[in-house]
């Protein structure tokens, strides 16, 4: 199996992987509709490097963590609390910013980081897509070469996804209006989904 394939499977999944709403790419978004691209670059790299070792431990411990439903279902849990939090101080932020708000929405590399580790999904996302993938035979994990290639693979693709998403961000405010809530959304749609899982946990 060509090597090359590895990183472009890894990249195709991870850029659509990245796609649906969620912790990191709403808060790119959010970064977009303000224009701080230079804040989003660093966070995107911070979120993207996080991923890497997310999928790596997809990889070591596949087996374990889908015999434990446990562990599953307290990665809903962190999520859900996360993104009801995140969407709330982004809210809370809009309307009345605080010393440790404004610090917080102005971090780059650090808040990436931290969001990055907050974001458990992403482990049993990766689970699923690399067991899907060596069944259909598509990535070849055998050997550090091909390992590493699959998880930059993942971390290029997440980047990619981020960066578009900020630019479209971007471009997008500049035709609405400069003062119109748009920048709430991010934070709406955070709450929202942090408040559906929340619901779904408890069912």
């Amino acid at each position: 199996m060509d090597l090359l394939q590895n990183f472009l499977i890894a990249f195709l999944f991870s850029f659509l992987g990245s796609i649906p709403p969620g912790t990191l790419n709403l808060t790119v978004l959010q970064l977009g509709l303000e224009k701080k691209i230079n804040i989003a670059w660093r966070f995107a790299a911070a979120a993207a490097f996080i991923e890497y070792p997310y999928a790596w431990l997809a990889v070591a411990f596949e087996s374990y963590i889908t015999a434990s439903p446990m562990v599953l279902n307290n990665f809903k849990l962190i999520s859900a609390v996360v993104m009801i939090a995140l969407g709330g101080l982004n809210i809370w932020s809009a309307y009345k910013p605080t010393v440790f708000t404004e610090k917080f929405q102005q971090s780059g590399f650090r808040r990436g980081v931290i969001l990055g580790i907050l974001n458990p999904l992403a482990l049993p996302f990766w689970i699923a897509v690399t067991a899907y993938l060596s069944v259909q035979g598509w990535i070849d994990l055998t050997g550090h070469v091909r390992l590493h290639l699959y998880l930059l693979g993942v971390s290029v693709g997440a980047f990619s996804l981020f960066m578009l998403l900020a630019f479209m961000a971007k471009r997008m405010v500049v035709i609405l209006q400069p003062r119109s809530k748009v920048k709430l959304v991010p934070g709406i749609i955070l709450l929202a989904l942090g408040l559906y899982a929340f619901v779904e946990y408890l069912l």
